[in-house]
């Protein structure tokens, strides 16, 4: 009887900390619930793996048909945003080199084998990236004829980033004191174009706007940490299992990476439709928004 009072009595002290807290912290409470909206582990797990599913066929298109400056545009970017050193920048460099090889045929081969591949799952990432972005908005799934194009359309904006991302972190020549704010700037621009892209135009401007601040300067901020730990996890991971460690730290890092993407999404949101910043974003009630 003792035991089951101890636990009842503990029961009890836990949903009183628990009311105490929504009541306290309504900000808290809402954010929590707009995570379980989401699915913020499935989200990010999803859209890392199809965000690797898309990027590794680009990354074979691209290291057979590309130019030589664009390949090495392309890996000097990789190395700025992971921090590639030693045997993990030796192996991705290799992929990349291998257009140089004689073997032409064999290229074209891969290039065409990639470039079929990437056809067909290329817009995987921007579908799984959109359904994010209307559940946390409370949206309906947008027709086809209105999405479809968008699609394709964020993936090239996408891929034109990631190929300048080394000439934006250096501030094209000017160094870091140029290229850390250009960085958070394109950042939050490209996630804020993203959002009203992918939601179809659903959501004026200006409610986007907290959700593209907390998105672009997350991303960025995790990408220049990543220069701390990822070459000595990544180099340790290719010692310790060769090319499937490489990828097991590549996934880890993108789950990651997507999970500060769907928390900044989903947390500006609701920053979006608090009744302070509400009245100034002109933030649609969400019954309006989803009938738009």
């Amino acid at each position: 009887m003792s035991d089951t009072s101890t636990v009842g009595r503990a029961t009890a002290w836990a949903a009183a900390r628990a009311r105490e807290i929504r009541e306290e912290f309504p900000f808290v409470t809402r954010l929590t619930r707009q995570l379980v909206a989401v699915n913020l582990l499935d989200s990010a797990t999803r859209l890392a793996a199809q965000t690797f599913l898309t990027a590794v066929p680009i990354l074979f298109v691209v290291a057979a048909f590309a130019p030589d400056s664009v390949r090495e545009q392309m890996l000097e970017s990789a190395r700025s945003s992971l921090g590639l050193s030693g045997d993990s920048l030796a192996q991705v460099r290799q992929v990349y080199g291998s257009g140089d090889s004689g073997d032409s045929t064999a290229r074209d081969t891969s290039g065409v084998v990639g470039a079929l591949v990437m056809l067909a799952s290329a817009t995987a990432c921007s579908r799984a990236l959109q359904r994010m972005c209307e559940r946390a908005w409370g949206l309906p799934p947008a027709g086809l004829k209105l999405i479809a194009w968008r699609w394709v359309a964020w993936l090239c904006v996408w891929l034109a980033v990631v190929i300048a991302q080394n000439l934006l972190r250096g501030g094209f020549g000017a160094g870091s004191w140029l290229g850390i704010p250009l960085s958070y700037a394109s950042s939050v621009l490209l996630w804020w174009w993203t959002q009203h892209l992918l939601l179809g135009g659903r959501v004026p401007w200006l409610p986007l706007l907290p959700g593209a601040l907390l998105t672009g300067a997350g991303v960025v901020s995790l990408s220049w940490a990543s220069h701390l730990y990822m070459p000595r996890t990544l180099n340790r991971s290719l010692a310790e299992f060769g090319p499937f460690g490489l990828v097991f730290s590549l996934l880890s890092w993108l789950i990651v990476l997507f999970t500060v993407v769907c928390v900044g999404i989903s947390a500006g949101c609701v920053i979006a439709r608090e009744r302070p910043v509400a009245g100034r974003l002109r933030t649609p009630p969400a019954g309006r928004a989803a009938a738009a």
